[in-house]
């Protein structure tokens, strides 16, 4: 058996690569949440905000539909 240590460390690092995009997207959602949260609060509106953050939680998921549509097909 024969390892090709070059394939492991291109699927390592795009691995790496897309869970950090994917992670950033959700984090970016859940601060777009906060600020419109915190502009509520404050009698404002911060509809970009919300906008922006339903945008990046819809990226997320699009991105999981998507590995799943790998793995099934």
């Amino acid at each position: 058996m024969k390892i090709d240590w070059a394939a492991l460390g291109t699927v390592f690092g795009v691995s790496l690569a897309a869970t950090i995009a994917l992670v950033g997207l959700f984090t970016l959602g859940i601060a777009g949440l906060s600020r419109h949260e915190a502009a509520g609060a404050r009698g404002g509106s911060a509809t970009l905000a919300r906008t922006g953050a339903f945008a990046c939680f819809g990226l997320c998921a699009a991105a999981v539909s998507y590995g799943i549509y790998l793995i099934v097909v």
